[in-house]
């Protein structure tokens, strides 16, 4: 394998179990700690195997082409002979016919893919080669930007002496908002705006690998680890990502919120696609909507296109080069997607099948990665449920009904039987919360609350709405794009931004937005008033139609009935109260992916326990166990640097057990302060300490600052808590780190920082504690889930029913330790980063030390870790 510098032995085998995997199509879960390069054993592991892949099939397609169809045509006289007849009833001769015939159109086929692919391959290098052609492209764009300005100063001009006849005109350009006649359920080929050049567009995908990761900044750091490695020079790389990630349209990008940009590029482009007959309208015309995206010009993403397969580019170098060439780096990117030999996206895109359909990704025999995979099970479960309001609900029959009633001359047949079922199902809905659709949901109080589950079926069946086919009303939503639509409509006479009164209808239209007022005050009022930032964001998520909302929800009730529940969430006011879909069997989703892929591979820092992968979420897939591999490799730290101990007792030979029921002791607060104090005092740098929930966690230091423990361990490191806003995390790990290095320079009392962090909150995931920062971590008691959730409880019993016990344990009891466990790996792992570095890791909890948890700890730790009863060797170990 090539590789930056000489690899460690645990690389060499992870690339080797990896490309064994890739070449055998197999299913693999591969676990490699943090800190022992990872990414880059991934990248030379398969691109190693990409390019002997390619190599192979070239030297076949040489073989097939050497052959070739000439002087094979003329049947032997034997082959001719009317009377042999093989099996199927055929006379050999026909048979040798139709092989031949097949033999041919292959090798026709060959020939085409090869021509074209040398077609691709010198487009590229000429590109790589020819700087001026880059600046002959630039320049063309200067000249025609000042063009269209000069145009449009003289447009302005014109347009200034016709300012009064303006208003009248409005409605013409309300025909955007009317539903077009609705073709009922036949697919019709949307017409995608890419016709101009067909002989790009029937390009074959070529083999290749789609890299996933959870966040953009994991994906940049994954893209920037390719350009270091030896295929970073010859790897056709594109990145893939969201609007709000990619977007250089600042109008656009000025929204904010993703769903308002999603749709106002979607619009954007509709206006486009509507070539426009009324170009003299243009300057009277004062509405946004209208315009058309200047980024969205097909050649300039064909260059930009270009020049992202010709050079590896991670997100913000796409989006500058975005904003050079005038083209649109969202759609520009999608345009390279079958040239490209490595996509790199986030798991989202990859997971959810129709995302994955917009962008264009066809995972027919590709391979897939997914990296940072120890959340995958929730990830896909996250991804499939959906949530919406009784607000929402009430709010969207409000805008449909106006919507309809303005409208209904304008609207077909097709078009009022469709919102009339949308309408029906909305106010069924909310009937299901125990509310009327026709009174303000803010006002009406719940008799009953509380939180019942049902299944799909049942809920369908007591809302009275199992006569209405779902599938159809889900198709002609996404069809007709009736929630754009609305929100146009809304947009235009709903918000209290359009408070003009000038045309008879809009008075029409006030209680509407009296309306949707009240609903904004009326949800303003439930929590504390917030700070003002989020509260922006607040109003632009529900000024966004929530209909889309309703869509995923009514999308999430076609699931099989046995796969998910249906949440009925009564609280307070039927505003307050809510509907939720809930995903039980992630498996259904992922099964598409496995059955298409040659090979997929899971992989992550800390996968373990890896059983509930394996059941859950493959075995129910329908993988053949046989095709799945597991591979898990040590860490490149010598043993001596990390030492793991389960704490039993404390100083002062309390017990330590953090319960529910006795976490709340004063004694064990004490207790726990006790062990943190004795530790400061011994241990360097940065101390961090996580906390099972942030309640605890303030509980146990409001505790400490009653009793004075609080002021003792000040004297020794400075306190940092995390905060519950993630927008102040940078900023407290950019002081904790600072502390940490300044006292280390000036020596005195002080010796570091202690972080109180929490279990699964911002510091624990992709944050690295590394060297200083992190010289110990600290786990207080066992996070485990909240069992009292409803959705967690009937995810157990649903476990239960469908999974096998598994060595006499109950499912529902092995999925608490493992949703606790992997917390705890995830939170543990933080603090050995490289091979030199060095930690301690403090388990505070007796439990720890029973053989079916302490199994569930990482090897490279669990082979370390110490179990200590008492405090005093504990502490001598640490000192040490």
């Amino acid at each position: 394998f090539p590789f930056p510098y000489t690899p460690y032995r645990i690389q060499e085998q992870f690339m080797e179990a990896l490309y064994g995997a890739l070449e055998a199509g197999r299913v693999g879960i591969f676990e490699s700690p943090t800190g022992t390069g990872k990414s880059l054993s991934l990248i030379c592991g398969a691109l190693s195997w990409l390019r002997d892949w390619e190599e192979k099939r070239r030297h076949e397609e040489g073989r097939l082409l050497a052959l070739g169809p000439g002087g094979q045509d003329g049947l032997t006289p034997q082959q001719a002979r009317p009377d042999s007849a093989d099996t199927a009833g055929q006379p050999d001769w026909v048979t040798a016919f139709v092989q031949k015939k097949e033999e041919r159109d292959m090798v026709d086929r060959l020939k085409e893919e090869q021509i074209r692919r040398k077609k691709r391959e010198d487009h590229l290098e000429k590109i790589r080669h020819n700087v001026r052609l880059k600046y002959a492209a630039k320049r063309k764009r200067c000249e025609e930007d000042e063009a269209k300005r000069l145009l449009q100063l003289s447009k302005e001009v014109l347009s200034e002496g016709a300012g009064e006849g303006a208003l009248d005109q409005l409605d013409h350009n309300e025909e955007e908002l009317i539903l077009a006649e609705y073709e009922s359920d036949d697919e019709k080929k949307v017409v995608s705006g890419l016709e101009e050049d067909d002989d790009d567009l029937e390009e074959e995908h070529v083999t290749k690998i789609y890299y996933c990761s959870r966040t953009h900044s994991q994906l940049s750091q994954f893209v920037r680890e390719v350009q270091k490695s030896p295929f970073g020079k010859d790897t056709r790389l594109v990145t893939l990502g969201s609007r709000q990630n990619l977007c250089v349209n600042e109008e656009v990008r000025r929204l904010g919120a993703l769903q308002l940009i999603n749709d106002r590029c979607m619009e954007m482009q509709k206006n486009k696609h509507e070539k426009k007959s009324d170009e003299e309208n243009e300057g009277k015309k004062r509405r946004v909507s209208r315009t058309v995206c200047p980024f969205y010009s097909y050649e300039q993403m064909q260059l930009l296109r270009d020049e992202v397969l010709v050079e590896v580019k991670d997100i913000e170098q796409l989006v500058s080069l975005g904003r050079e060439t005038k083209a649109c780096p969202y759609y520009g990117s999608r345009f390279a997607i079958p040239a490209a030999q490595l996509v790199v996206l986030p798991y989202q895109m990859l997971l959810h099948e129709p995302t994955r359909n917009a962008a264009g990704i066809k995972l027919k025999d590709q391979v897939v990665i997914i990296d940072e995979a120890h959340n995958l099970i929730d990830t896909i479960t996250c991804i499939h449920s959906a949530e919406v309001s009784g607000s929402q609900l009430c709010c969207a029959h409000s805008q449909l009904l106006q919507y309809m009633e303005r409208y209904r001359k304008h609207l077909k047949a097709k078009n009022l039987m469709y919102i009339k079922q949308i309408l029906y199902l909305l106010e069924k809905f909310v009937a299901m919360l125990g509310g009327n659709v026709n009174q303000n949901p803010g006002c009406q109080a719940v008799s009953q609350t509380g939180t019942v589950l049902k299944s799909i079926n049942d809920f369908l069946f007591q809302s009275q709405t199992d006569n209405i086919n779902l599938f159809k009303v889900q198709r002609y939503c996404e069809k007709s794009l009736i929630s754009r639509k609305l929100f146009g409509f809304v947009e235009r006479y709903g918000g209290p931004a359009s408070a003009v009164k000038t045309n008879k209808e809009n008075q029409k239209l006030a209680g509407l937005q009296n309306f949707l007022l009240s609903l904004q005050q009326g949800s303003d009022k439930e929590g504390t008033p917030q700070d003002p930032l989020m509260e922006a964001e607040h109003n632009q998520l529900r000024t966004a139609s929530p209909l889309m909302q309703i869509e995923g929800f009514l999308s999430a009730l076609t699931n099989a009935n046995q796969d998910g529940r249906v949440i009925l969430n009564r609280q307070g006011t039927v505003g307050q109260s809510s509907l939720k879909f809930l995903l039980l069997n992630p498996a259904v989703h992922f099964a598409k992916v496995v059955e298409e892929c040659r090979a997929v591979i899971i992989a992550g820092g800390t996968m373990q326990p890896v059983a509930d992968f394996r059941e859950e979420l493959l075995c129910c897939a329908g993988v053949d166990p046989a095709r799945i591999v597991e591979f898990s490799c040590g860490h490149v730290i010598p043993p001596e640097n990390i030492l793991p101990i389960i704490l039993c007792s404390g100083p002062s030979n309390q017990q330590l057990e953090f319960t529910y029921q006795t976490r709340d002791l004063p004694q064990m607060m004490d207790e726990t302060g006790r062990i943190l104090c004795n530790l400061c005092n011994v241990i360097p740098g940065g101390v961090v300490c996580f906390f099972p929930s942030y309640e605890y966690e303030k509980q146990v230091y409001g505790h400490w600052e009653k009793t004075g423990l609080l002021s003792r361990l000040a004297a020794k490191k400075k306190i940092f808590q995390e905060p519950k806003k993630a927008n102040q995390v940078e900023q407290v790990l950019v002081e904790y780190a600072k502390c940490i290095k300044r006292c280390s320079q000036t020596g005195g009392q002080m010796t570091g920082a202690l972080l109180l962090s929490v279990v699964g909150g911002k510091m624990s995931e992709g944050i690295n504690f590394s060297d200083d920062l992190g010289r110990c971590v600290i786990m207080v008691g066992m996070p485990y889930p909240n069992i009292r959730s409803p959705e967690l409880q009937e995810k157990m019993t649903w476990l239960d029913k469908t999974m096998p016990r598994a060595a006499g344990h109950a499912p529902s009891r092995v999925l608490i330790e493992n949703l606790c466990m992997k917390a705890v790996n995830q939170s543990i792992g933080r603090a050995i980063r490289h091979q030199k570095d060095f930690a301690s890791v403090l388990l505070l909890d007796h439990r720890y030390a029973r053989p079916a948890i302490f199994n569930k700890l990482p090897q490279w730790i669990r082979e370390r870790t110490q179990v200590k009863p008492a405090f005093g060797s504990a502490f001598a170990e640490l000192r040490k």
